[in-house]
């Protein structure tokens, strides 16, 4: 386990699959971050890459092969170096291997960087194309807050909170993962969900386009929550295990398979295209209180 401290977070972090562990802020010493109870889901907050959700029958095809690849993709079952580590801030790094090349034929290099300045945590991802041809990935964050956050309050007492008012349909989940095509009518010009645990009965809340750049989980029975920043971010996926004590919130550069999709790597919805030797880069934070 690594740590990064400052004199208001310490935040710990495993290199097992880069994957957030424990948030706690110090002049409150309130843990943030969802136990990863296993009878309820044994994950806190896995990388998902190189894609995000899943896919028609676990597979895709690019240039008439056709590859499995489990949902949100291989990342977080991978053993990351550690690139650098000061007080503050670290880097983890995985590259393509034999194994994930026989899943994912692209050359790769993924840089996840944790650091931390006063309340804030900023995880940055970097992707490059360590081949010579068009690479074809998602990414995205799966990160699992501890809600009730206080004791004494229940998860009915807690609402999520979008930094713009949202007119946004939702985008339903099958059984297997997959979108529908049609959306249906959810959020109504409204900047407050109110938390309750029959909302994920039926999978994640998937967003497209939301107007919002930040989420809060707030409650009016405690000052304490936190704010997810996610400027750039297409996707948004809102979850909650079957009567878990935990809502994630998830930034996506990508989405899961929807019901008429072909099947092709490069024309599936939301993924991205990068040239060889490019870089793609982004940053989602947390703001805790």
């Amino acid at each position: 386990m690594l740590e990064i401290a400052n004199e208001y977070l310490q935040v710990k972090i495993s290199p097992a699959g880069a994957e957030l562990q424990s948030i706690i802020r110090k002049d409150n010493q309130l843990e943030y971050l969802w136990s990863g109870d296993p009878a309820f889901w044994g994950k806190k907050s896995p990388v998902l890459f190189p894609i995000v959700g899943g896919l028609k029958e676990n597979t895709y095809q690019y240039k008439e092969q056709h590859y499995q690849l489990g949902r949100h993709g291989f990342a977080r079952d991978m053993a990351f170096n550690v690139t650098e580590h000061t007080a503050t801030s670290i880097t983890f790094n995985i590259q393509d291997n034999d194994l994930t090349l026989l899943k994912y034929p692209f050359p790769f290099s993924l840089n996840i960087r944790y650091s931390i300045k006063d309340a804030t945590l900023m995880v940055g991802y970097e992707v490059q194309n360590m081949g010579e041809e068009t690479m074809y990935f998602s990414i995205g964050a799966h990160p699992a807050f501890k809600v009730p956050l206080v004791n004494g309050t229940a998860f009915e007492d807690y609402s999520l909170h979008f930094s713009d008012p949202e007119t946004a349909p939702l985008w339903l989940l099958s059984s297997a993962g997959i979108v529908s095509d049609q959306p249906s009518p959810y959020l109504d010009n409204t900047t407050e969900l109110p938390l309750r645990k029959s909302l994920f009965y039926n999978d994640a809340l998937v967003f497209k386009h939301l107007a919002s750049t930040a989420i809060s989980i707030r409650s009016d029975k405690t000052p304490h929550g936190l704010t997810v920043h996610f400027p750039g971010f297409p996707y948004m996926g809102i979850w909650n295990a079957r009567d878990a004590d935990f809502v994630c919130i998830e930034p996506w550069y990508g989405i899961a398979d929807h019901e008429n999709a072909t099947g092709k790597l490069e024309e599936k919805e939301g993924i991205m295209a990068l040239s060889p030797e490019q870089i793609f880069s982004s940053q989602w934070s947390a703001v805790f209180f």
